[in-house]
């Protein structure tokens, strides 16, 4: 066999080698197309995990169960099935959330059930609104809120109010209060969440020298800065829990807090809950 017809004949095995590499590559990559998304997917999630506790879950809560008298759960079998139909929108419940976390929501479409965080009732998160998020960082959240569909369940919808609610007079005489109901309380409306877990607002707990809020409190309305009426400890935490701008803590922001507690609370449940601050000195 001559040096030419050799060449030809290696040239046209690697010819047919390559073929066979190149659709047996093919016919996996479907396959490894597959395993890419779904890693590319988990990522998200993961991503939007972090992302959710940061951001979002003062409000929606940290499993995303909701507050109740705040805002609704977004782990709920209602909002999966039937949010699209409630408030008629067209195209897919992801982009539905990706729509909402971006560019917030000036008033709530449920207020008497979920009055949100304050005004706007929620926030835009996206950069393009003023917020502190990018685009990718938003759909990584909504990827996290949509990992929840198949094992979202229903939800019970927050009991009406029962009893007197608190209103904004800090002055009117409370019933006696129990520090236990009221620790359960600050849990369940999520305060803990953001003056105990985080500092999204003022912290409770006494810390480097500092006292906890039951014996601030007493201080904070003797401060020259202090630029609420009340006259007694409790008083000042009345007022910094139905009318929470009339003072703002030096370090920390108006409207972080929402404004609705005192139509939302009855008289004990503030009652309860000042006698439970009042115990962390």
């Amino acid at each position: 066999m001559s040096r030419i017809q050799i060449e030809i004949t290696l040239g046209i095995f690697f010819v047919l080698a390559t073929s066979v590499i190149l659709l047996i590559y093919g016919l996996n990559e479907e396959d490894r197309m597959a395993e890419f998304e779904l890693a590319q997917q988990a990522h998200a999630i993961e991503v939007g995990a972090a992302l959710f506790e940061q951001q979002c879950s003062r409000c929606h809560g940290t499993q995303g169960t909701g507050i109740p008298n705040l805002c609704p759960p977004l782990n709920d079998r209602n909002f999966f099935d039937n949010r699209l139909q409630e408030i008629g929108w067209s195209g897919t419940l992801e982009d539905y959330i990706i729509a909402t976390a971006s560019s917030g929501r000036l008033v709530s479409s449920r207020p008497q059930q979920y009055p949100g965080s304050g005004t706007p009732a929620m926030p835009a998160f996206s950069e393009r609104f003023g917020g502190p998020l990018r685009d990718d960082q938003i759909r990584s959240i909504a990827a996290f809120i949509m990992n929840w569909e198949e094992t979202a369940e229903f939800v019970e919808a927050p009991p009406t109010v029962e009893g007197p609610v608190a209103g904004e007079d800090i002055t009117k005489e409370l019933p006696e209060g129990d520090a236990a109901n009221g620790e359960a309380l600050a849990t369940s409306q999520g305060c803990t969440a953001c003056h105990i877990s985080t500092p999204t607002g003022p912290a409770w707990l006494a810390s480097g020298g500092e006292p906890g809020i039951g014996t601030r409190a007493a201080q904070r309305i003797e401060s020259p800065d202090y630029t609420g009426s009340a006259t007694t400890p409790e008083q000042y935490l009345f007022e910094s829990i139905v009318l929470p701008d009339v003072h703002i803590v030096e370090g920390f922001s108006a409207g972080l807090m929402p404004q609705t507690y005192g139509e939302t609370l009855t008289e004990q449940d503030v009652a309860d809950l000042i006698a439970y601050l009042m115990s962390l000195e």
